[in-house]
């Protein structure tokens, strides 16, 4: 699809047809998302741009409504893709306008600047002519379009400025007047279009005009600015004067040809410059000083572009990043790439800021003194004067490398050097920016690293990995990444943070150790890693020696707050740096800052962020201040505070929005739990899993908090702490509610007793779930499991729709059909009245399963569907891979055995994914029912056998699922002929039903049964086994393919009048009766 924001908002299919997008609200939205296309933009950001600072009190909602007529709207080729952080427009940026444009404005910018001015020219009218009309035209007064409507307008004036600056030098001056005149008019204060004017008219041979239009231009400048025309307008007015040719006539700025001869501005009294260097005054390929390089380049093509791009554009660049970020090595890779003079000061050897001029001044080859005495009374020029004298009227690029330690005195050296000399380009190079007007920033980020696990080949396609290869097959020849070591070499790339100094330390310790002993040695990286090469300088020799030399820079605050952040595992925002670090808010904006610029921290939206060595090196520094138990508790609190504050809001509207602010602190308050368990702070810890319980469930992550419950509740025994209650329940109903309850049934029943004595709805709602969850299906009159339950439930609607949930779940698995809907109705209501999705998504999915049941496999999956839709808005992987299961399932029972198969194949990829074990399991039967329907028993029951091995047992729900695969495995076995090993498969699976007093189970295997009763010749019997099925099922629902074969089989054997006697009697039979005769079969009785 295409998508345009230059004009009116609007989206275009494939073949070009418009598609209506209908309302402002809904076109903010895919102008949004279209400006991030292929992003996640968040819902908060979503609902900023729509509404300001007066959002409606049911802003989610209303954005929910907007995204849902956005997908109607485009269709299913343009769908709106739902994510835990938010939503993506799953469309690359080259099929958006905006993109578009910025994209061939940039590319002909760049080739103006390399003198190509006609194909500049075709590129930037190409860029232009996707404008329809002003951006985002029809999306109302939306707050995001204002600021992003005046950005693109510049960047379009700038196209069009390039346009013309491409056309001029093509000699197009009087068709350009007209145009020029509209812009001025249009524009009077845009410098660059009134020169543009002059040359345009002086070009034509209208040098007059052109004079008059640069006065009314001093005019304007002085009136509105109280400023004079800037250096070139200056230039270009002296040469009209002089009836010159125009400087840059033949070409953009970047390529004028210097100035040479007598004028060229050598100048000042007897500077001398030594032969063929800086001052010979010629536009030559000399690159003085500029060090050779022994390897390869490696992974920062990208950036390297963007330095040339901004080195075209601008005057002053600085590369900024932290020790080891490849600033030299990109400085000189891009300084042998521009055009021209350069000249490299390596400033790492200078020790005093009055130094750095006479460091320069020796790296452009200048001589100290001059060669003639000073003229009287006329002082010798110093450094910087013989600098300017030497360089004004040349095109040379400078690069001032390693300026962090020096920096007042370098930013000053460049400011000057700058202003006086105007063809003078500076690339400078420190962990942090010089600080002057006019610079332009190139940070350098992290390599790109592949995810964990990700296979050797596309792993050699990330920059890091192909650096650490590059490197390692030097010192080991013949060393690749391959199958056996990929694993290994990107642990080693993800834990140095992708920082190619460190990978490079780590690749030559391949001499004499393999990808994986280096690895396993990263914990003490620092002794790991601390043989360098001897001729670099000693602040690369070691990984220490790097973060030493950014230590020393700092000032002593900032070095309390350094080693305080390192409390925090994936980063802080201001807020809870501010409450944690225990410093005064004003101080940590300004010291935080300070961490910033000089790339101790990187900051990534509104998060501060340390790199893992640096974090391990200022972690050192707080055990040596003896402030780190301290900052644990302090830590630990925040989160807790954070994940109480959210806990409410998780059950209502508000719900994907406080899941994204938790996703966002997820590796802090792991952390926070890690220490406090580790530390024996059972009370904290305790608090913190309660908390977090909630949303480990909403993610489809409660596996995550399984292992610290069980160590916590080890730690504690079978006594409860007093006043903590519910938390010891939740961290006892988390384990026995994801497995087995092994171990753990004492503390269980401890929590039973105590949560009854207690008597009162609990603090926290979702601990009511977790306790139906851990109880399952209550045995035949045991009424008052129920009712505890329900004594338990509080009056808010959360609550009471989790009660009717509950009622629900209890009745299905009761074959109570009938009540089992309404109560499940009733829950459907309350999680819609509360906006709360993941209830939501399990309420529609046990419906499903009703629908199922009856046959209304249209229903079924549109309830599965969306369900599942609410599972993605959760980002939970294993409830999403269940109801792939389901779907698979119901469409092997539609006929639809290619979308099931589809189906299944994702699901065992999701779970997987997820570490669901059950829900692979699931997957695989999935499968196997799609074989089966292909007429593949062989693969049918491999596929049964395989999620069989895989499925762990001991919790009910585990269960189930193995006597699921087991009963399908004994319907192999039967069709197979094979009536014994049916028989010991479906006894295995009756001992499940009537252990858990599953009655959905138990009508299952009675109509089973049926098939190993045919097959040994009992044809009444098989009868008999059908009418119980249809006993335990109820003629509610309708009998599923599987009993239809097995009733058409003993129909033909029996004949229809003693079939339907002896179904009859079993049909006729109460649910209790039915079930004694199931009880039986499981005994060997008829």
């Amino acid at each position: 699809m295409w998508f345009g924001v230059l004009g009116a908002v609007e989206a275009r299919s494939a073949d070009g047809l418009v598609l209506a997008v209908g309302g402002p609200r809904v076109r903010g939205v895919l102008a949004m998302l279209a400006l991030d296309a292929g992003r996640v933009v968040t819902a908060e950001r979503l609902i900023d741009g729509l509404y300001g600072d007066d959002p409606p009190a049911n802003a989610a909602n209303a954005l929910q409504s907007q995204i849902s007529r956005l997908r109607h709207q485009l269709g299913r080729t343009g769908a709106v893709e739902g994510h835990p952080a938010g939503y993506r427009l799953p469309a690359e940026p080259q099929d958006v306008d905006a993109h578009r444009f910025e994209h061939l404005a940039e590319t002909g910018r760049r080739e103006l600047a390399a003198g190509r001015a006609r194909e500049a020219a075709a590129l930037l009218r190409e860029a232009l002519g996707l404008w329809r009309g002003p951006a985002f035209a029809d999306v109302g007064d939306a707050p995001f379009a204002r600021g992003q409507a005046v950005r693109l307008e510049e960047v379009r004036l700038g196209a069009v400025e390039d346009r013309i600056e491409a056309e001029l030098a093509l000699g197009a001056h009087r068709a350009l007047v007209g145009e020029l005149r509209d812009l001025v008019a249009a524009h009077p204060l845009r410098e660059r279009v009134r020169g543009q004017l002059m040359r345009a008219l002086y070009g034509g041979g209208r040098q007059a005009e052109a004079l008059a239009a640069y006065e009314e231009t001093r005019r304007v400048l002085a009136e509105e600015l109280g400023a004079e025309p800037g250096a070139d307008l200056a230039a270009l007015h002296l040469a009209m004067l002089r009836s010159d040719p125009l400087p840059g006539a033949s070409g953009p700025p970047a390529e004028r040809e210097p100035r040479t001869g007598p004028d060229a501005g050598t100048g000042t009294a007897g500077a001398a410059v030594e032969e063929g260097a800086a001052g010979s005054g010629t536009a030559g390929d000399t690159r003085t000083g500029l060090p050779a390089q022994l390897t390869s380049f490696v992974g920062r093509s990208q950036e390297l572009e963007r330095v040339g791009g901004l080195l075209s554009e601008g005057r002053l660049v600085t590369l900024t990043g932290p020790g080891g970020a490849g600033k030299t090595r990109l400085a000189v890779e891009a300084a042998g790439r521009s055009p021209g003079e350069v000249y490299f000061a390596d400033l790492a050897a200078v020790t005093d800021g009055a130094e750095v001029p006479q460091a320069v001044l020796g790296a452009l080859g200048l001589r100290e003194t001059g060669l003639a005495p000073p003229m009287p009374g006329r002082p010798v020029p110093g450094a910087a004067e013989k600098m300017i004298a030497a360089l004004t009227g040349r095109r040379v690029l400078l690069v001032l490398d390693n300026c962090e330690h020096l920096i007042e005195a370098a930013a000053g050296l460049a400011a000057r050097l700058l202003g006086a000399c105007p063809t003078l380009r500076i690339l400078a190079t420190g962990r942090e920016a010089l600080g002057i007007t006019g610079e332009s920033l190139c940070p350098l980020s992290s390599l790109a690293l592949p995810p964990a696990g990700t296979p050797a080949q596309e792993a050699l396609g990330y920059p890091a990995v192909r650096l650490f290869a590059d490197r390692a097959a030097a010192v080991r020849p013949g060393f690749t990444v391959d199958g056996a070591n990929a694993g290994a070499v990107v642990r080693i790339c993800r834990a140095l943070d992708g920082q190619p100094l460190a990978i490079e330390l780590a690749a030559a310790r391949l001499r004499s150790l393999t990808a994986g002993e280096v690895a396993a040695r990263l914990d003490d990286r620092f002794r790991l890693l601390s043989r360098g090469s001897r001729t670099a300088q000693p602040r690369h020799r070691t990984l220490r020696a790097v973060v030493e030399w950014s230590w020393d820079l700092l000032e002593e605050d900032e070095r309390v707050l350094a080693r305080r952040l390192t409390v925090f595992t994936g980063g802080a925002t201001l807020e809870a740096a501010t409450a944690v670090c225990g410093l005064p808010g004003e101080d940590v904006v300004e010291w935080l800052t300070g961490l910033a610029d000089k790339s101790l921290v990187e900051v990534a939206g509104d998060r501060y962020r340390m790199l893992e060595t640096i974090r391990a090196f200022c972690a050192e520094r707080l055990a040596e201040a003896g402030e780190g138990e301290r900052m644990r508790r302090a830590h630990a609190d925040h989160f807790l505070g954070l994940a109480l504050a959210a806990g409410p809001h998780l059950l209502g509207a508000d719900q994907l929005r406080r899941l994204a602010s938790l996703d966002a602190e997820r590796d802090n308050l792991h952390a926070a739990l890690r220490r406090a368990t580790d530390a024996g702070d059972t009370e904290r810890a305790l608090r913190l899993l309660a908390a977090l319980t909630p949303y480990l469930w909403m993610r489809g992550a409660r596996g995550e908090g399984t292992g610290p419950a069980e160590e916590i509740i080890r730690s504690i025994g079978t006594r409860i702490p007093e006043g903590l209650e519910e938390e010891y329940a939740m961290c006892v109903f988390s384990i026995v509610s994801g497995g087995p309850r092994g171990e753990f049934g004492e503390h269980l029943d401890s929590v039973i007793e105590t949560m009854v004595a207690i008597g009162r709805p609990p603090r926290q709602p979702f601990l009511t779930m977790l306790w139906g969850m851990a109880m399952g299906i209550p045995e035949p009159g045991v009424a008052a499991s129920k009712k505890e339950q329900r004594a338990l439930i509080g009056q808010d609607p959360w609550s009471r729709a989790l009660g009717f949930l509950g009622d629900g779940l209890m009745m299905v698995h009761a074959m109570r059909v009938e009540e089992g809907e309404r109560a499940l109705s009733a829950a459907l209501e309350g999680f819609q009245m509360v906006g709360e999705r993941w209830g939501l998504s399990l309420t529609q999915s046990e419906l499903a399963r009703i629908a199922e049941w009856r046959g209304d496999t249209g229903r079924a999956l549109a309830l599965i569907e969306a369900s599942m839709e609410l599972s993605r808005e959760l980002g939970a992987d294993d409830d999403i891979a269940e109801r792939l299961c389901r779907r698979a399932l119901v469409r092997v029972q539609a006929g639809d055995a290619e979308g099931a198969a589809r189906d299944a194949e994702q699901a065992m990829e999701t779970a997987r994914r997820a570490g669901a074990a059950e829900v692979l399991a699931q997957a695989h039967q999935a499968l196997s029912r799609v074989a089966r329907a292909r007429g593949d028993t062989g693969r049918a029951r491999r596929l049964l056998e395989e999620g069989l091995a895989a499925c762990p047992t001991g919790w009910f729900g585990f269960e189930e699922t193995r006597a699921g695969i087991m009963l399908d495995l004994g319907l192999l076995c039967e069709a197979a002929g094979e009536g014994a090993a049916a028989l010991a498969w479906h006894r295995q699976v009756l001992g499940t039903a009537v252990a858990h007093r599953n009655m959905t189970l138990a009508a299952a295997v009675a109509g089973a049964l049926c098939g190993v009763a045919l097959l040994e010749g009992e044809d009444e019997r098989a009868a008999l086994l059908l009418g119980t099925a249809a006993a335990l099922r109820g003629t509610a629902l309708a009998p599923d393919a599987e009993a239809v074969r097995l009733e058409s089989a003993a129909r033909a054997r029996l004949g229809d009048t003693a079939f339907d006697k002896a179904f009859e009697h079993g049909a006729s039979a109460t649910r209790e009766q039915a079930w004694a005769v199931l009880v039986s079969e499981g005994s060997g009785g008829t």
